[in-house]
């Protein structure tokens, strides 16, 4: 019989490993008998939102088998999708029974429920440069951002946008809102609060832009000829379109998570309580307490949310933006539901809901509360075929449950900074994906930049990019002149995103597919006031080699800028992202190795020997 390489045995070990320590410690015991059911491939399409969540999961689930398709084609895209019974689901910040632009959107005639899937925030991605440093600390009160989008705010260095930001000298540039083409739940979700919070302003622009008002919510942002709006299909291209070289002076909006993954500043919002605040996992956390959620399992709108308190929370830790993305779930079988898709779909909810909401806040989203969760597992078991778990919430390891049913992120949030109250001299920290502080011309409290203004410098155009504005949409072109000078350079070159970390996570009743070692814990950096630690972890609970976790310090570092003066400006905090240590044995020497070299001494001995000793005995004989 062949033998096995030492390797190959080990993997094999890990992997029998892996399989009972995911059976004994999984998302709970079912109280039922599980159900036979067979995994089968299940399609989606909807948020663009939420869509970066979801590449996330289906990506983490892959290794059980699980195969899900989603199409991140927007809300409005997915809704009609499921209505026309064309996916097994939808995902949509959008519900259905609102009227847009007058029209009336009635819900489908499938059975149908909402489940909470993740929160976020809602942010403003820009590109704005002063003295050829690009600007990562970017401050706008809701009035301001309402001016932005509605046409009456048009220059960058306009009084509101100064007001906002004391400490930095903005150029006098177009600003160029770009919005989106398509029906969008983010879009919805900027339009909500508009509708809210200035609803005279919204709807003076609705009007010019031919819409019914009072204007409400709407899915598609409504443009105005001449105002110089650039449009982009979904939220990939709007950040792409917005990161392009070409692009000086643009502002759009998208989830947080596109910020990040592009390396990229989002403005920090004025909140209820007089601070700017960014749209952090934590301060999403804490804006969302003050959510109204339909908690009436008879309604139609069961577990859908009313944000006005989110708005007007006072918490100074709050960003005003922040809300939660929907999956439309099916409760009846009707095609093209089957009920192995139902058993695979019941499979990638359990684990979204419980192992998957660890890596979000590492993705730009906030995590789940408990409220939520508990309530969106009740939904699950709505959904013909599943195979209905009893979850063990306590080992769930999501960032937000406490043992006291409080919101734990929330709870743990930390306070702004002095440097983020209105009127104070801002922070220099970069927000988003950006890495870079930017330069203030005074010292605000908790701020360590002493650099001197930079030196006027002339006008230049940026490099060309390659992608055209739309016709007629851009004043000028789309081409935006730089402001460059003597001043101190960028402080650094943002590094390349980092790639999409796979959680293994627990998912009961079904097997990885995987033949090779379990997949590592993922890395998940974690923002706080602590200095920077390294957690090990064990991903499969047997004592292996574990992998590595990673917090990074909330802290920012003192650096020379590239001027070389010597004068300290404050760097981005330093997020540590540590490599998880491999499963499979060492290639040095091993246990096994000294077992085979033993093994061949006493073969030779047994061979060699025998003969050796006849020889020696024969020569006495003589």
């Amino acid at each position: 019989m062949r033998s096995v390489p030492s390797r190959q045995r080990w993997r094999r070990l890990v992997s029998a490993a892996a399989a009972v320590s995911l059976a004994a410690v999984g998302l709970g015991a079912s109280a039922l008998p599980a159900r036979a059911g067979n995994l089968v491939p299940i399609t989606g399409a909807g948020s663009t939102w939420s869509s970066n969540a979801m590449d996330q999961w289906i990506g983490d689930v892959d290794q059980y088998g699980i195969k899900v398709e989603f199409a991140a084609n927007g809300s409005s895209d997915g809704r009609t999708q499921f209505k026309n019974s064309t996916v097994d689901f939808a995902v949509s910040e959008i519900p259905y029974g609102i009227t847009d632009n007058g029209t009336y959107e009635p819900p489908p005639s499938r059975s149908y429920a909402y489940m909470p899937i993740v929160a976020g925030g809602t942010s403003f991605m820009y590109q704005l440069h002063i003295n050829g440093q690009q600007v990562t600390n970017l401050r706008l009160a809701g009035a301001t951002v309402a001016g932005i989008f509605t046409g009456n705010i048009t220059k960058w260095n306009d009084p509101a946008i100064v007001a906002d930001n004391p400490g930095i000298v903005l150029p006098p540039e177009p600003i160029i809102p770009v919005v989106r083409a398509d029906g969008s739940g983010t879009t919805a979700q900027l339009t909500t609060w508009l509708s809210k919070n200035y609803p005279a302003m919204w709807n003076a622009y609705c009007a010019k832009a031919g819409r019914v008002t009072p204007c409400g919510i709407t899915s598609t942002y409504p443009t105005v000829s001449g105002y110089g709006f650039i449009s982009e299909q979904l939220s990939t291209n709007l950040a792409g379109y917005i990161t392009q070289s070409q692009s000086e002076g643009t502002i759009g909006y998208v989830e947080a998570s596109y910020a990040i993954q592009k390396n990229y500043p989002v403005a920090k919002m004025l909140n209820a309580a007089g601070y700017y605040t960014a749209p952090t996992a934590s301060n999403v956390a804490v804006a969302l307490t003050a959510a109204q959620i339909n908690n009436d399992p008879t309604s139609p709108s069961y577990l859908t949310q009313v944000l006005d308190g989110v708005y007007a929370n006072p918490d100074p830790r709050t960003y005003p933006l922040s809300s939660y993305s929907y999956m439309i779930i099916p409760t009846a079988l009707q095609a093209p539901l089957t009920s192995d898709k139902g058993y695979t779909l019941g499979k990638f909810a359990y684990y979204f809901l419980c192992e998957g909401q660890q890596a979000m806040g590492d993705l730009g989203y906030s995590p789940l509360p408990i409220n939520l969760v508990q309530a969106a597992v009740a939904q699950v078991a709505k959904i013909p075929g599943v195979d209905v778990q009893s979850l063990d919430l306590s080992k769930c390891n999501n960032p937000t449950f406490d043992p006291s049913g409080k919101n734990l992120l929330a709870e743990q949030a930390a306070q702004p900074q002095p440097c983020d109250k209105q009127g104070v001299t801002m922070c220099p920290d970069p927000t988003g994906g950006a890495k870079a502080a930017t330069y203030v011309a005074a010292a605000a409290p908790g701020a360590t930049v002493t650099t001197p203004p930079p030196a006027a410098g002339k006008t230049t155009k940026p490099a060309t990019g390659t992608k055209k504005p739309n016709p007629g949409t851009t004043k000028g072109g789309g081409s935006k002149p730089v402001v460059t000078g003597t001043g101190p350079a960028p402080t650094s070159t943002p590094p390349p995103g980092a790639s999409r970390t796979t959680a293994p996570g627990t998912l009961p009743g079904v097997k990885p597919t995987t033949s090779g070692s379990a997949a590592p814990a993922p890395v998940q950096p974690t923002v706080s006031g602590a200095a920077p630690a390294v957690v090990a972890t064990d991903p499969i609970g047997d004592g292996a080699a574990p992998a590595v976790q990673a917090q990074a310090s909330g802290a920012a570092s003192v650096v020379n800028p590239p001027a070389g003066n010597g004068t300290a400006v404050a760097a981005a905090p330093a997020v540590i992202r540590a490599v998880p240590v491999s499963l499979a044995v060492s290639s040095g020497w091993s246990f096994q190795d000294t077992l085979m070299v033993l093994a061949v001494l006493l073969l030779v001995l047994v061979v060699v020997g025998p003969p050796l000793l006849s020889r020696r005995l024969a020569r006495r004989a003589r």
